[in-house]
């Protein structure tokens, strides 16, 4: 406990096992008790945080992104929780994504939300569902996160994920820098020819900031739209139309209104 600010309890066994403490009901009694002394809190079945001394059970700060981070034992922090994360996102959210091939009911805790997302059926098929993912610390712990490549495309496939086209541009905007290789490579292994015409279209629409190249956008732009796609299916309004891309967008997106707000 004093090293493990959430832990499972699978973890907890493994622990005391190494320690030559036996037997489930013994360690089930022991969190119990430790619950019930104030020591743990319960997040749900299975899944507990420490209390550090000074502190109790009722008002100790408990971390998302490791209780999101715990939920399954391959989660993945993904889409806006990526993007907070990596300290990218322009607005904070109560709601956490994590990536994971398992079945996970929704979760809510002391106001936050936390959503099992499967990964895109693409990537299922090729056995790369931790494509573009890396193991971060966080408080002394591992996590597993979708590195700042993956979380680009992932954004621009998913924007309901996101948290909707301008918190998605303005967060992306923050990043000082992209592998723009790794970003082609990873939207091309999607498959998606709507979700590649974005990231193309991001990529082109922020050329010098990001020095991108033609060598990053043509394999793109042989992979877009016969005809032209909306850019959200759930947003089908009138947009502009963006004949490279095979795009209709909308045009706070392509004239960037929030700019002219701030």
């Amino acid at each position: 406990m004093a090293t493990h600010p959430v832990f499972t309890i699978e973890e907890f066994a493994e622990w005391h096992a190494s320690n030559r403490t036996t037997g489930g009901r013994a360690v089930e009694a022991l969190l119990a008790y430790h619950v019930n002394s104030g020591h743990l809190v319960r997040v749900r079945k299975g899944l507990y945080a420490t209390v550090p001394g000074g502190s109790t059970a009722a008002i100790v700060p408990i971390d998302p992104f490791l209780v999101a981070g715990r939920l399954t034992p391959d989660a993945i922090l993904a889409y806006h929780t990526a993007l907070e994360f990596h300290g990218k996102a322009h607005s904070p959210t109560h709601e956490f994504f994590y990536l994971t091939s398992l079945a996970a009911r929704p979760l809510e805790f002391r106001g936050q939300r936390f959503r099992a997302v499967h990964p895109p059926a693409a990537l299922r098929s090729k056995r790369a569902e931790h494509s573009n993912a890396l193991t971060a610390d966080r408080m002394g712990l591992s996590v597993r996160v979708t590195n700042l490549e993956r979380t680009m495309v992932d954004v621009l496939d998913r924007p309901h994920l996101g948290g909707g086209w301008e918190e998605i541009w303005r967060s992306l905007e923050g990043v000082e820098f992209f592998d723009l290789d790794a970003v082609v490579e990873y939207a091309l292994l999607l498959e998606n020819a709507t979700t590649i015409a974005k990231v193309g279209f991001f990529l082109e629409q922020h050329r010098e900031p990001l020095m991108v190249e033609d060598r990053h956008v043509g394999p793109l732009r042989q992979r877009i739209p016969r005809v032209p796609h909306y850019f959200s299916r759930a947003d089908r309004r009138s947009g502009k139309l963006v004949p490279g891309w095979n795009l209709v967008v909308p045009p706070e997106i392509v004239e960037r209104r929030w700019q002219a707000a701030v």
